[in-house]
C-alpha cells in the first residue's frame, strides 16, 4: 500500500493467541480466498497457539475439506489429523453448515417427537428448510450459537458466504423478527388460535375477496401447507428470535473479531469498504483487513519506465531477447503492483484506523495443509 494511505499493521497472531477472542468471522466478496484464509487461521491457531479450534464454512465449495485432507465435511465437527500440535497441545476440527440438518436439529430440540414428525412431513417445511431465501443465513446463526454455547472450543473460525450474503448473516435476527410480527403470519396463525376452525372459513369471513386472491395466487394446497407449518412452529418462534438475538449480541461482543478478506481489485475492495461501514454502524468489532493475492516486484527499486526504456534499447541492438523479455515482465509486474496499491488505498483512505496486512499472491492454488501453513505464516508475518 502506498505510504500516503498506509494502514496500521494487522497482528493476526495477537488475535489468534488471545484467550479473550473466541470467534473470528472471515467475510468479504466471493473469489478472494476467504475460505482458504479461514482454514489457514484455524490451522495456525491450533498449531502455533495451542487452541482447540473449529472452523465452520458456510460456503458449499469443497475446497476446505480438500485442503485439510478430509474426504468430506458435514454438519458435525470432524477432527483434522496429521497436523503439528504435539508441542502446542491444540486441536483442529472442521465442519460445513447443512442448513436443513441444522433446522431439523432445532425442531427436535424444542418440540416433542410427535410434533417434530408433523413438522418434518409438512411440504412447506421441506421446501423452506432446504431452499427458502434467508434460511441458510439464519441457520448459520443457529449453528454458531450452538457451537458457542457448548463451550468446547477455544476458538471458532467462521467462513461466511460472499459479503452481500454475509450481510444477510448479520441481518438474520431482524428479518426473523419482521417475519414473526408480520400481518400475514398473524393471519395464518389465526385458525390454530381460534380453536381449529378452517383456514379458509376464517379468512373468507374476515377478508372476503382478499382470501380469494391469495388462494388464487398461491393455490389452496400451498396455503393449507403454509398454515399448518406456521401453526406447528408457533410455539417455537419465540425461541428462534431469542437465540438469534443472543447470537447477534455475541457478534457485537469483544470476544468476536471480524476480519475482512479482499483482493486488490475494485469490486472486492468496494465490498470490503461497504462491509466495514456496516460493521461500524452495528457496533461490531472489526479487527482488520487481509488483502490477498498482492503482487510485489522482486526488485522494487527498479521502476517500470527504466525497464521499458532499457528493453527498447536492447531490442534495437538485437541479440538480447531473453533479457528484453525479463525487463518487460518486470515492468508489467511493477505496473500491476502500482495499480493494486491505488485500489487498496481506497479502503485505507476511507478507514485509516483499520489495521491491514497484505499477502503475496501464491504461485499455485492451496490444496493441502502445507499450503495452509504458508498462507497462515504470510498473514501473520510481523
Amino acid at each position: 500500500m502506498p505510504s500516503e494511505a498506509a494502514a496500521p499493521q494487522l497482528d493476526v497472531d495477537q488475535i489468534l493467541a488471545d484467550p479473550g477472542v473466541r470467534i473470528v468471522v472471515c467475510c468479504g466478496a466471493g473469489g478472494v480466498g476467504k475460505t482458504t484464509t479461514a482454514a489457514a487461521l484455524a490451522l495456525r491457531a491450533a498449531e502455533q497457539h495451542g487452541r482447540r479450534t473449529v472452523v465452520l464454512t458456510i460456503d458449499p465449495a469443497r475446497r476446505l475439506a480438500q485442503s485439510l485432507g478430509l474426504t468430506e465435511l458435514d454438519n458435525t465437527p470432524r477432527q483434522v489429523k496429521g497436523i503439528d500440535v504435539e508441542a502446542s497441545g491444540g486441536e483442529l476440527h472442521a465442519m460445513m453448515l447443512d442448513m436443513k440438518r441444522t433446522f431439523d436439529d432445532v425442531v427436535l430440540q424444542h418440540t416433542d417427537p410427535t410434533k417434530a414428525q408433523e413438522i418434518f412431513a409438512n411440504p412447506f417445511y421441506q421446501a423452506m428448510s432446504s431452499t427458502f431465501a434467508g434460511t441458510q443465513e439464519y441457520m448459520a446463526m443457529e449453528k454458531l450459537g450452538q457451537l458457542h454455547a457448548r463451550g468446547e472450543w477455544d476458538l471458532i473460525v467462521v467462513d461466511t458466504p460472499p459479503s452481500r450474503s454475509a450481510l444477510d448473516f448479520l441481518d438474520a435476527p431482524a428479518r426473523l423478527s419482521r417475519f414473526l410480527d408480520g400481518r400475514m403470519l398473524r393471519l395464518l396463525l389465526a385458525p390454530a388460535r381460534s380453536g381449529g376452525r378452517s383456514m379458509f372459513s376464517l379468512v373468507t369471513a374476515s377478508f372476503g375477496m382478499f382470501s380469494k386472491v391469495v388462494q388464487k395466487v398461491l393455490g389452496a394446497q400451498l396455503l393449507t401447507d403454509l398454515s399448518g407449518f406456521v401453526a406447528a412452529l408457533d410455539s417455537m418462534f419465540g425461541g428462534f428470535r431469542q437465540r438469534a438475538e443472543q447470537t447477534y449480541r455475541i457478534l457485537q461482543a469483544r470476544e468476536t473479531a471480524f476480519l475482512l478478506v479482499a483482493a486488490p481489485e475494485p469490486d472486492a475492495v468496494r465490498e470490503a469498504a461497504y462491509f466495514a461501514g456496516r460493521l461500524h454502524s452495528e457496533r461490531m468489532p472489526l479487527a482488520g483487513l487481509v488483502l490477498n493475492r498482492v503482487h510485489e516486484p522482486t526488485v522494487p527499486a527498479l521502476d517500470a519506465e527504466a525497464c521499458l526504456a532499457a528493453a527498447q534499447r536492447l531490442a534495437e541492438a538485437g541479440g538480447h531477447d531473453g533479457t528484453v523479455d525479463v525487463l518487460r515482465a518486470h515492468a508489467a509486474l511493477v505496473q500491476q503492483a502500482q495499480r493494486e496499491q491505488r485500489v487498496a488505498a481506497r479502503f485505507t483512505e476511507a478507514f485509516p484506523q483499520v489495521p491491514a496486512v497484505s499477502v503475496t499472491a501464491q504461485p499455485a492454488d492451496v490444496h493441502d495443509v502445507d499450503g495452509l501453513r504458508t498462507i497462515g505464516a504470510a498473514i501473520s508475518r510481523p
